[in-house]
């Protein structure tokens, strides 16, 4: 599988966000994305999820399922967590395992330390614990593709530990992962592009 951008442009409210990137994305790779806030890091992770249109531009998954998407091959975890508030933890999980289809609630639990918070209510959990409850739909649902926008933010130094050795494991099984952040992810990045200045 391998996932190609070709001069892409995005545009949003008439102005340019940025233009003319390109990219070639393989499998067990890791791409991070960086540039100041406002350069396109977000935008770009939304247009290949298909959340987003292109002004120009294409995108390319080969060796992909040709009947779906590209955003319906990956994973998009947003800067700002899907969280059913109203739900416990475990209760939000099972929505995003019955709603995309996936493997086993305990084991997303314990892969972002989250069991013995299963049955809280997750609109008391804190902002790192709402974060981890989020990236545990990685661990949950099978997606070749991983979209992470700023996937760091509010984790502490053990749980950005098991984020990072779920992010390895999943390169290691030939996943790919396209990542904003100017945060260290345990390993050094395949590619790394610069969003700064590309209008």
């Amino acid at each position: 599988m391998k996932l190609t951008a070709d001069n892409l442009t995005c545009e949003r409210g008439g102005r340019i966000v940025f233009a003319g990137i390109g990219f070639s994305l393989g499998e067990g790779q890791l791409m991070q994305l960086t540039g100041p806030n406002g350069a396109g890091k977000s935008s770009l992770l939304r247009l290949i999820a298909g959340l987003n249109e292109a002004a120009a531009g294409t995108l390319v998954l080969a060796g992909g399922d040709s009947d779906l998407t590209i955003g319906q091959q990956a994973h998009y975890i947003a800067h700002q967590e899907a969280v059913k508030t109203a739900l416990t933890v475990e209760e939000n999980l099972a929505f995003w395992r019955d709603f995309l289809g996936g493997g086993s609630l305990e084991a997303a639990l314990e892969a972002f330390a989250l069991s013995r918070f299963a049955s809280f209510q997750a609109g008391l959990l804190s902002a790192g614990q709402k974060r981890r409850l989020a990236l545990a739909r990685l661990a949950l649902i099978t997606r070749r593709l991983w979209l992470l926008d700023e996937p760091t933010v509010g984790l502490d130094t053990a749980s950005l530990a098991r984020l990072v050795a779920v992010m390895s494991a999943h390169l290691d099984r030939g996943g790919m992962i396209i990542a904003a952040t100017h945060v260290p992810l345990g390993r050094d990045p395949d590619l790394r592009l610069d969003l700064e200045g590309r209008t």
